[in-house]
């Protein structure tokens, strides 16, 4: 990798303060933030068009995109760890003031992507059945999710250059052609779902190739704006080696993640059907409450990313702490609304009076872990725009291997219910709340320079 170079500063000493109190305002963090939130809630509110219109084919349809759309997010998975790679590394470019740059690293982020893509879309079709077999009991639903994905998975490159394309884009700090070719493209596959499904009689078919065509479209535009921004577009392999260390640091972090979701669903099983059910509710609304949340993590990994890239390392830290500021004002929000509907939302879900009483007992965790999410989440941007992503990855494995995996198991062996799992959780986020918060104090992560 070269060594960092620190440009020189405006020769004017106020346009440089200038400059860095534009990028940390919370203007601009808002500028940033909202419209990614409609992109990262767009994906989401689409699957839960598509898991409706299913739905009504039948019960098995509806079991086969359940286990086919749990393999294909492998996919999404992987896109965001594309996505997030590319944003810091471009937004060192840019901020240092070298757009060109910035571009370069969505040409071979594209290269990445689509390579990966297609070697997904090949790959599903050899284990689509012996997955989906393993994944479903009922023959007939494993027959239908193998057939659905086969056809979803040609899909992927256009989502994986999708996510390219939102990676530099964001890096530039260009948030309106993601927001219109993502909405576009959502939209599309929003109408055509029901189209096919239902007067075009393709049913649970019908379902994967609006995906396809959705997502392909969506793919193409991206590759389409990277093509007109003239950059070359030749690979070259230091560069994308170079975001694939960044990615295979993010790609263990997120192993880490599973392996902790996984095992609390499995611990919350062992204390009943009402435990997992209420377990169920309550993870689903933290995972809707970090999707939110991660807009700011995205604004911040943009404007973080601007500042060290132009050298101006004390915007990257005003940035830093107003980010923070208004990641904890966000998870507190969350916490007020969470608390406010503590006895209504369960009811949304399920009318069981003993899933209720579980819910009960996971609401106050639940709500208490929203401000201190929001903190660690948008640190998580500061830390992801700085390139620190080896010490992420660190901080995630220890704090899922001596704070909440013991944590969780220890309950399953006292029989601490679902107080325990989530207790687990709390441990996980203090851990990392208090490793995060040591790193941002020190210097180590505010590296000047246009790259890390």
């Amino acid at each position: 990798m070269s060594p960092p170079v620190k440009p020189s500063p405006p020769a004017d000493p106020a346009e440089f303060a200038a400059r860095g109190a534009e990028r940390a305002g919370l203007a601009r963090i808002a500028a940033l933030a909202l419209p990614a939130l409609v992109v990262l809630a767009a994906e989401p509110l689409y699957v839960l068009v598509d898991t409706a219109v299913v739905g009504h084919l039948g019960r098995v349809p509806l079991a086969a995109v359940a286990v086919g759309g749990t393999i294909l997010s492998v996919g999404v998975w992987l896109g965001t760890l594309v996505a997030y790679g590319t944003t810091g590394r471009a937004a060192r470019r840019f901020g240092a003031g070298d757009r060109p740059a910035a571009v370069a690293e969505g040409v071979q982020a594209s290269w990445l992507a689509l390579l990966t893509g297609v070697l997904l879309a090949l790959l599903a079709q050899v284990i689509a059945a012996p997955l989906t077999r393993a994944l479903a009991a009922d023959p007939a639903t494993a027959a239908a999710a193998a057939s659905w994905l086969r056809i979803a998975a040609l899909g992927a490159p256009g989502l994986l250059l999708a996510a390219a394309g939102n990676g530099w884009m964001r890096g530039v700090q260009d948030t309106r052609r993601p927001l219109v070719i993502v909405l576009g493209a959502n939209l599309l596959s929003a109408v055509l779902c029901p189209v096919l499904a239902y007067p075009a009689g393709l049913g649970l078919t019908g379902s994967a190739i609006a995906n396809v065509i959705a997502q392909s479209l969506s793919g193409g535009l991206f590759l389409w704006a990277v093509i007109r921004e003239r950059t070359a577009l030749r690979p070259r392999p230091r560069i994308i080696g170079e975001q694939l260390v960044a990615g295979r640091d993010l790609l263990i972090r997120g192993a880490a993640f599973q392996a902790c979701w996984l095992s609390a669903t499995a611990v919350a099983a062992r204390f009943g059907v009402a435990a997992v059910g209420a377990h169920q509710i309550a993870l689903q609304l933290w995972f809707f409450a970090a999707l939110a949340l991660d807009a700011v993590a995205i604004a911040a990994q943009s404007l973080v990313g601007a500042a060290l890239g132009g050298g101006d390392g004390a915007a990257a830290r005003d940035v830093a702490r107003r980010v923070t500021l208004v990641g904890a004002v966000a998870g507190t929000a969350f916490a007020v609304v969470a608390a406010a509907g503590a006895g209504v939302v369960p009811g949304l879900f399920t009318d069981d009076p003993a899933v209720h009483a579980q819910a009960a007992i996971v609401w106050p965790w639940f709500v208490g872990l929203l401000p201190c999410a929001g903190i660690v989440f948008a640190l998580d941007g500061v830390l992801i725009g700085a390139g620190d992503v080896a010490f992420m990855r660190t901080m995630t494995l220890i704090a899922a291997a001596f704070g909440f995996l013991p944590a969780i198991w220890l309950a399953y062996a006292l029989e601490l219910g679902l107080s325990g799992v989530w207790a687990g959780l709390a441990l996980f986020m203090l851990v990392r709340l208090v490793l995060i918060l040591h790193r941002w104090r020190g210097a180590r992560w505010a590296v000047l320079g246009a790259t890390r």
